[in-house]
C-alpha cells in the first residue's frame, strides 16, 4: 500500500538533479530553458533540486572525465532508490565531438548506468522534456528493494 502511494507520488512530481560533467555548454542551456515559461517543466510537477538526497532523476550533460566521473559517481550513490539516469545530448550520451581528447573517458554511461539518452547537439528542450517523463515512467515501474 505505502509502495504503490510512494510509486505513484514519484511518477505524479518527480524531482529532477542536473550535473554538468563539462561540455560547450549548450545541453545546458537548454536544459535551463526547459524551466522557463516556454517550456514549463512545473506544469508536469518536475521540481529541479539542488540535493541529491531529495532527487529522483539525474539529469547529466557533458563529457565524463576522470575528475567529473567521482563526482558523478558520488551523485548517483547518493540518491535514493528508484532512481533514473538521464544522459542529454550527443556528449552525455557518447562523449561528442570531445571523446577522441586524452582526458575523455566517453559518454555517462562509462561511470553510472543510464535510462534515457535524449539525442542532439545541443538537445532541444522537447526532447529534454520527453527524455525525463520517459524516466519518470521508468521509475513507476521499479520494484522495491
Amino acid at each position: 500500500m505505502f509502495q504503490s502511494l510512494l510509486a505513484r507520488a514519484r511518477r505524479q512530481s518527480p524531482w529532477v538533479l542536473h550535473f554538468d560533467c563539462g561540455s560547450c555548454n549548450g545541453c545546458d542551456i537548454e536544459v535551463i530553458a526547459c524551466l522557463t515559461p516556454v517550456h514549463d517543466v512545473e506544469r508536469f510537477g518536475i521540481v529541479n533540486v539542488g540535493n541529491p538526497l531529495h532527487a529522483d532523476v539525474l539529469v547529466v550533460t557533458g563529457t565524463v572525465n576522470p575528475r567529473n566521473g567521482r563526482v558523478l559517481r558520488n551523485l548517483h550513490e547518493q540518491m535514493p532508490y528508484p532512481k533514473a539516469v538521464v544522459a542529454v545530448g550527443a556528449c552525455g550520451s557518447t562523449g561528442g565531438i570531445f571523446r577522441e581528447a586524452y582526458n575523455v573517458l566517453g559518454g555517462v554511461d562509462k561511470i553510472i548506468p543510464v535510462d534515457v539518452y535524449v539525442p542532439g547537439c545541443p538537445a532541444r528542450p522537447e526532447a529534454i522534456i520527453d527524455g525525463i517523463l520517459l524516466a519518470v515512467r521508468k521509475l513507476g515501474e521499479a520494484k522495491p528493494c
